[in-house]
């Protein structure tokens, strides 16, 4: 279970990057304020523009930024008290994190499992069922310098899951895929969820959203301004369907 209360997340900003954004405003406020918790067994969806605050509160739960105010706990774990504990229950993956392409995916995959403190027969196991799923048998022992943009996603999304974590964070999971991988990938987080793991995704694709979350969140400029099911969500906004919803929130939130 993901509880995030009250987390704001400021940034200072340089003098350099205060001329590239063309403020006067010494910081930056990217999250303010946001409240929700993801359970087991369901795929809480954080949903909204670039810049809405999507990433800053998924790296807080991930403990890679430490909040301005409030807190954030994984499994009864807080972030910045037990980072270390945090870190060994959860799968945190981003379209950032780009994995060395000197090497192969079965050697991280290998590697990232020992660092899990997995035993060889897990991590062969694991190996097998992962490479399967994700169709990664062909390019295994090839360098990730080699691969193509969706083969290095696989093999990252496989690597990330390598110790069969309880909570999976991923932001933008479809990121860069083709068809066939993104609805790979979409199927298996709904597996997850089905066997009681917590799974918490961002998105700005409002049909991904549709189809993937039983809760949704929806940030705009930094605060969650709306949350419940896709049902729920049109019933309070008084719409057909989420890209509608989505469009009233940020007019009535966005231009506030």
């Amino acid at each position: 279970m993901i509880s995030v209360q009250n987390l704001s997340k400021v940034y200072k900003l340089s003098a350099k990057k205060m001329k590239e954004l063309k403020t006067s405003e010494g910081r930056k406020i990217a999250v303010s304020g946001v409240s929700f918790e993801a359970r087991p067994g369901e795929i809480y969806g954080l949903l909204g523009p670039n810049g809405a605050g999507k990433t800053t509160t998924l790296r807080c739960i991930a403990t890679l930024l430490k909040p301005t105010e409030g807190s954030v706990s994984v499994n009864g774990f807080d972030t910045v008290g037990e980072g270390e504990k945090v870190r060994g229950a959860i799968a945190f993956l981003t379209n950032e994190i780009n994995l060395d392409p000197h090497f192969t995916p079965s050697y991280l995959f290998h590697f990232f499992g020992q660092l899990h403190g997995m035993t060889e027969e897990e991590i062969a196991r694991r190996r097998e069922e992962l490479f399967t799923i994700f169709d990664i048998g062909g390019f295994a022992d090839k360098k990730i310098s080699e691969l193509s943009t969706g083969m290095k996603q696989k093999a990252a999304i496989a690597v990330t899951l390598v110790h069969d974590p309880q909570v999976v964070i991923f932001d933008e999971p479809t990121s860069g895929l083709d068809i066939l991988t993104a609805r790979t990938v979409l199927d298996y987080l709904r597996e997850l969820r089905d066997k009681g793991k917590t799974v918490v995704v961002s998105t700005h694709i409002m049909s991904e959203a549709e189809k993937l979350c039983d809760r949704i969140g929806i940030l705009i400029g930094g605060k969650k301004v709306a949350e419940g099911t896709l049902q729920e969500l049109l019933a309070e906004t008084g719409t057909d369907d989420l890209e509608d919803a989505f469009f009233r929130l940020y007019k009535e939130y966005g231009e506030a």
